[in-house]
């Protein structure tokens, strides 16, 4: 591809990275289709789609083609995520630093759509805690959609500065930082992407990636990882941030281990591992990463004070009516906010607490839906928790037309449903809720989610 295609100053300080020659190869592969990826659920499927896999993610599978996504109920059912492979690699990091079965608290801290957060779910298992972050209140608001999709129940999505989660000081057993950057690993995906680079944006990137990573280091207990990524190429965004970082605290390596074949460009900075991923050696888009282990040191956890009590656990006879929705109420407890009922596995719910106390929490759990008297009015949240028991009231199968139209939110004939509240799926992949009332029914599948293309 031509060189005058990128920006000039992109093209130089690339050479001075990968030398003439595999800067021509890097910007052929930059011009190029981007690989289609997917991650599947396994809370909620069991067979595996069909594709290559990809090697560093058990989860993670290539797509022949790019299918109209939009258009599958199964995406909408939350049994797969779209995402890029590269950005799966935190998989293997995952699985190297944390010992199976393990609870653990994990932030995840500029969370936003929610592909790391909704693998971070799934690797974290279900009686863990996923703290999802995003300072953005539009795009936090697309974060608790997914999680809420996602459907494991683990997820607390906050809309914060990064400088409020780091008082939370040595809370976390995981820190992903997965930085927002100058993008330079999306032109081939984001073509856009390259009237909008400047080195001027590079230092300015760079010096807000230091600031985040010092504003949410007191969060991560000693022994415990962070993760910084980057969708960029330059060293300023990422080997220059894991030299500060080793610089200013105490780190360790973590002894990473990759498979050749993968095409990962390893290096090493300060002591750091640090992962590559280049378009014209993996089957990805541009993508990098680096883990750390915060050594010893003081291991008192401290929180702020909470500034307001926000979550009212249930009495024991409320408890008892919403738990009879769940399929193992022995691991859960349930609370209100205001009259909206939420279940949170038993061991997450304190930590949870105490992040509303201080906190702008927009989401959190299942959001289980309002009781009245002593019945429930479930929410589509609780259709796409994974535990939820199906048969609580009738269930009906839509085919692939019908469903897609209860998608849109659009009428649905009522005959083949039960009077009152239904469970919609289709292929056994529950979608939502609908309410037959005499001939007619009333789809809830909720406004802002509905498909809206014809």
């Amino acid at each position: 591809m031509s060189e005058t295609a990128f920006p000039a100053a992109f093209v130089e300080r690339t050479r001075s990275l990968l030398g003439a020659s595999e800067t021509e190869e890097l910007l052929d592969a930059l011009g190029g289709e981007s690989p289609v990826s997917i991650r599947f659920n396994p809370y909620k499927v069991a067979e595996k789609p069909e594709g290559e896999q990809v090697p560093w993610c058990r989860y993670g599978y290539y797509l022949d083609r790019r299918p109209s996504f939009t258009l599958d109920p199964a995406f909408h059912a939350g049994a797969y995520y779209v995402q890029e492979a590269g950005s799966m690699f935190l998989e293997t990091i995952f699985r190297q630093t944390f010992p199976e079965g393990e609870p653990l608290r994990v932030l995840d801290l500029c969370a936003a759509p929610g592909g790391k957060t909704t693998l971070l779910s799934t690797l974290a298992g279900a009686e863990s805690l996923v703290v999802a972050n995003e300072p953005i209140r539009n795009r936090a608001s697309v974060l608790a959609e997914n999680a809420r999709k996602w459907g494991i129940g683990n997820i607390a999505v906050t809309c914060d500065d990064p400088s409020r989660l780091g008082t939370f000081e040595h809370c976390f057993d995981l820190v992903v930082v997965d930085a927002p950057c100058s993008g330079e690993g999306m032109f081939r995906k984001d073509p856009a992407a390259r009237n909008e680079w400047s080195e001027r944006n590079t230092s300015l990137c760079a010096a807000r990636q230091r600031r985040i990573l010092s504003d949410i280091w007191p969060a991560l207990r000693p022994g415990g990882v962070l993760v910084y990524s980057t969708c960029t190429f330059n060293t300023d965004e990422n080997e220059g941030n894991v030299r500060w970082l080793a610089e200013q605290y105490d780190c360790e390596r973590c002894g990473i281990k990759t498979d050749p074949s993968w095409g990962i460009v390893r290096g090493e900075e300060a002591g750091i591992e640090t992962f590559r991923f280049y378009p014209h050696r993996t089957r990805a888009e541009g993508f990098f990463a680096a883990a750390v282990r915060k050594g010893d040191g003081r291991r008192k956890t401290k929180v702020p004070k909470p500034k307001k009590t926000i979550l009212t656990e249930l009495s024991r006879k409320d408890a008892a009516a919403v738990s009879a929705w769940t399929a193992q109420p022995e691991y859960m407890r349930f609370a209100a906010v205001n009259d909206t009922i939420y279940g949170y596995y038993d061991r997450a719910f304190d930590a949870v607490r105490q992040l509303a106390g201080s906190l702008t929490v927009i989401g959190s759990g299942v959001r289980m839906g309002q009781l009245f008297g002593g019945k429930l009015k479930p929410d589509h949240a609780l259709a796409m928790f994974h535990d939820l028991v199906r048969d609580r009231t009738p269930r009906v199968d839509l085919d692939l037309s019908a469903a897609l139209d209860y998608l849109r939110k659009k009428d649905i004939d009522a005959t083949p449903f039960d009077e009152g509240i239904n469970l919609v799926c289709h292929e056994g992949l529950p979608l939502g809720w609908i309410k037959r009332i005499g001939r007619r029914t009333n789809n809830l599948y909720p406004k802002e989610s509905r498909i809206l293309q014809l």
